[in-house]
């Protein structure tokens, strides 16, 4: 085999190939159905052309044999007139018209022979394009069931092209999502090391260490004053509060203790003089 034959088989097994796989068979059985009833519509147009035919020479037959008649009666006329050469020339004029008559006939025959041949053909196609459609019918069933099931199966198993092409788009949306995922990490990690500098600010991460510290501590106070006007404050306040409270009441009697001491010395002083 050259190389130009094994090319050449080589392109026909795959345009074969490519032609089976995008061949629907119930498309393929249709076409099939449909070139059928053509051609049975040429045969009945081709009986019905040759039925018209035979009935053309069947009126021309007609004809001829009313002429046959009408050459007759001449011929009979002229005898009774003495006229034996016009009763000659009439009989001739039969005689042509029948041997006309006869062919004719013959032709008659052969067209009615070829029409009842086709009539019985056409029986026949007729037929077998009956039990074809009901093949075809039950052949379209059973493919669009076959492929409703491949379908199916194919979708459970996920052995389908589509699905296949699903499975592959799920694998690449959960690969994005874990590197976007990963970054987004990354950038905290970087973030909260102090490795980007904040574009907007001259501080570095010192600097902003320690005014967390200090806005942390300036929260702290607050809150506490915050609690200790409102009676919640810590243990630590509390006992304060109560230490002050202590050293008020013990000046309170000290305070009252020394006006007794001078009312006493004010009444002594008194005695004296009287």
């Amino acid at each position: 085999m050259g190389v130009l034959s094994r090319l050449s088989y080589v392109v026909r097994s795959k345009i074969n190939a490519a032609l089976n796989r995008a061949e629907d068979p119930s498309e393929t059985l249709d076409y099939s159905y449909e070139q059928m009833r053509d051609e049975l519509q040429e045969v009945k147009q081709g009986i019905a052309d040759l039925t018209t035919q035979k009935k053309r020479l069947e009126m021309q037959k007609r004809r001829l044999e009313e002429n046959v008649e009408k050459h007759n009666e001449q011929a009979r006329e002229a005898v009774n007139q003495d006229r034996e050469d016009l009763a000659r020339r009439a009989l001739e004029k039969k005689k042509q018209k029948m041997n006309q008559i006869e062919d004719l006939e013959g032709q008659i025959a052969s067209l009615q022979n070829t029409q009842d041949n086709l009539v019985e053909k056409k029986d026949q196609l007729q037929n077998r394009i009956e039990e074809f459609r009901t093949k075809k019918e039950s052949m379209k069933a059973r493919y669009e069931a076959a492929e409703a099931q491949t379908r199916v199966s194919e979708a459970m198993t996920g052995a389908g092209d589509e699905m296949e092409d699903v499975g592959r788009a799920i694998e690449r949306a959960e690969e994005r999502t874990e590197d976007m995922e990963a970054r987004s990490e990354a950038m905290d990690e970087l973030q909260e090391s102090g490795v980007f500098e904040d574009a907007l600010s001259d501080k570095d991460s010192l600097d902003r260490e320690l005014e967390e510290v200090r806005t942390s501590g300036e929260v702290d106070a607050e809150l506490e004053t915050l609690k200790t006007e409102m009676g919640k404050g810590s243990t630590d306040a509390a006992d304060a509060a109560d230490a002050e409270t202590a050293d008020v009441e013990t000046e309170v009697e000290t305070e009252s203790a020394d006006e007794d001491i001078e009312a006493e010395l004010e009444e002594l002083k008194d005695d004296e003089e009287n």
